[in-house]
């Protein structure tokens, strides 16, 4: 345990020098007395509360007793905002585009205040991995406050969850079998609080992450944002943070090899979102640890998938919590982890999951009755995706997962739009749809395109699936026999560049193949013949990330921030 002296903060505090004075006098203009802070571990508390991101809506309050809990412990709380990533709903083109960013902001946040530990407070899709990521590389004590699941929506007697049912009740509607006024009835009913999406989407895929890999509380990932008890796991942070600073707690000693591997297990058993490969293999490569798309296929085929949650299951986050939460499904896959590895809450991972029970066998099954008997991921290789390609194969037709069929190509997601549901549209229920120009730089971003729309008159016909492929994403609240990631994408010369309509497309999920029907010798004179696309940000963010973005396969981090070595802290004197 370290002394009053030790602690980071004494840095910026202490001593006689005109730094310290400085220092010091500017925590009085505050209105902070010696006696609050002095001597005590201050608790940077990085909030990424906005008005603009209904996930966080609640933070501002949470934030509040998080504080509660350090002034409790005998720390100083000390608020620093972040730039909020208000999730795929606004931020366009995509909130993918700036989970760097804010990674950036928070490791830069960290490294350069004087503080002895942080609370991350994050929950959207990009926030949980953004923060992490910022806070592996500045390597201070850190524990992450998940925003909690929103409660479940409901529309004339039937429970509805967010994403999936908004994208199955739009092809309804394309269909003309939903009417505006349903419409109207379904958009007040299927978000009804604050929190992020309640279906094991990115959102809580990534607050899983977090709590397997051991950087939050026990059971933190599962509680909704609107039960009292995320308030007092707020506070329960709070006092467990100045505890990581006194004993100088780093994400260095958490996120190990067998951490990022039995994070990869859960997100499997949970049937989570094809996001998390990204995000975890963007977090590991911070950490040091050299996680790769395969080690997901290699978990996939051992791991069943437990979690009966949509869009791969049937029920919703709160059933989830109810059932027994994250903790309860942890403790039927004991056998596949690495239980004996510490975590932020001062116990091993086994007894952070010692005593827990499942309430609902449904909703968490029991290992000899599994949603899926393997995990529902699986990795593709190819002509078509020489660096890899991902599949969620649980939440698509089984009927699709062989399949060869003619490409249809859309340059782009404004091409996409403009002709989808064109009633002339050369298309069939064997097509397979081609999304390209939508990766890490063709975006710009990777934004959440990897869904493509049915088009209209098929699904006027009945038909609710088909193969589509693109180097796009896909929220993790989507579903159907959609490819993914493929790399390298097409913006940068990818194979996807070279497909033209009427190409025949193989996909082999068994086998684990994506090929395109086309010799070496004709790829190679489509080749020579193909342009790179002009730089689509001139100046600015946009720039910088297009001209360091690293590939699907690899994270899509910055190279720049990937790179092994810490960053030695600042000269406080």
């Amino acid at each position: 345990m370290k002394t009053p002296e030790e602690l980071r903060s004494h840095r910026w505090y202490g001593g006689e020098g005109v730094r310290g004075f400085s220092h010091r006098a500017r925590t009085r203009q505050l209105g902070i007395g010696a006696e609050e802070h002095a001597g005590k571990p201050v608790v940077g508390v990085i909030d990424t509360w906005s008005e603009i991101n209904p996930c966080h809506l609640h933070l501002k309050e949470r934030a509040e007793a998080v504080k509660r809990g350090v002034w409790q412990a005998g720390g100083y709380p000390m608020m620093i905002p972040a730039g909020a990533i208000a999730g795929e709903t606004y931020s366009k083109p995509t909130a993918m585009l700036y989970r760097n960013l804010l990674a950036m902001q928070a490791e830069e946040l960290i490294r350069s205040y004087p503080v002895d530990s942080v609370v991350l407070m994050g929950g959207c899709d990009k926030t949980t991995p953004a923060l992490l990521m910022g806070a592996i590389s500045a390597d201070v004590p850190a524990i992450f406050f998940p925003a909690g699941p929103m409660l479940r929506g409901h529309w004339r007697g039937e429970v509805l969850g967010s994403g999936s049912d908004m994208w199955r009740y739009w092809d309804d509607r394309r269909a003309g079998l939903v009417d505006d006024a349903q419409w109207e009835e379904l958009e007040q009913g299927i978000a009804r609080s604050y929190g992020h999406c309640m279906t094991m989407g990115t959102a809580s895929t990534m607050t899983s992450v977090a709590e397997v890999l051991g950087m939050t509380l026990p059971g933190a990932a599962s509680i909704p944002a609107a039960d009292a008890a995320h308030t007092r796991l707020a506070a329960a942070t709070g006092i467990r943070a100045v505890a990581l600073a006194w004993d100088d707690v780093k994400p260095s000693m958490i996120l190990t090899a067998e951490a990022y591997a039995d994070a990869v297990t859960t997100v499997l058993a949970l049937g989570g979102s094809t996001n998390a490969v990204i995000h975890l293999i963007a977090m590991a490569r911070r950490s040091g640890v050299d996680l790769t798309i395969d080690d997901f296929d290699v978990a996939a085929r051992r791991t069943p998938v437990l979690a009966n949650i949509r869009p791969g299951g049937a029920w919703l986050m709160e059933d989830f919590f109810y059932a027994g939460g994250l903790r309860g499904l942890l403790a039927r896959i004991t056998d596949l982890l690495h239980p004996d590895r510490q975590t932020v809450a001062g116990v091993t991972l086994r007894e952070a999951v010692a005593g827990a029970q499942v309430y609902d066998d449904d909703v968490i099954r029991p290992r000899d009755k599994p949603v899926f008997a393997s995990g529902g991921l699986a990795v593709l290789r190819g002509n078509l995706a020489p660096d890899g390609a991902v599949i969620k194969h649980l939440a698509a037709d089984p009927a699709l997962l062989s399949h060869t069929g003619p490409a249809l190509v859309f340059d782009g997601y404004a091409d996409l739009l403009a002709r989808i549901d064109d009633e002339d549209l050369d298309v069939d229920a064997d097509s397979v749809l081609v999304l390209r120009s939508s990766g890490p730089v063709g975006g710009p971003g990777m934004p959440e395109h990897g869904m493509l729309p049915i088009p209209k008159k098929l699904l006027k016909q009945g038909v609710r699936d088909m193969v589509r492929v693109s180097d796009a994403r896909m929220s993790g609240t989507s579903y159907g026999a959609c490819v993914l990631h493929v790399a390298p994408e097409s913006h940068v010369g990818g194979p996807l560049a070279l497909v033209r309509d009427g190409d025949l497309i193989t996909l082999d999920v068994p086998g684990r193949r994506l090929e395109l029907g086309v010799t070496a010798e004709e790829l190679a004179g489509r080749r020579a013949g193909w342009t790179p696309p002009a730089p689509m940000y001139p100046r600015g963010y946009g720039a910088l990330h297009a001209e360091h973005i690293t590939q699907a396969d690899a994270g899509c981090d910055f190279d720049f921030l990937a790179v092994r070595g810490a960053v030695a802290d600042p000269d406080a004197r």
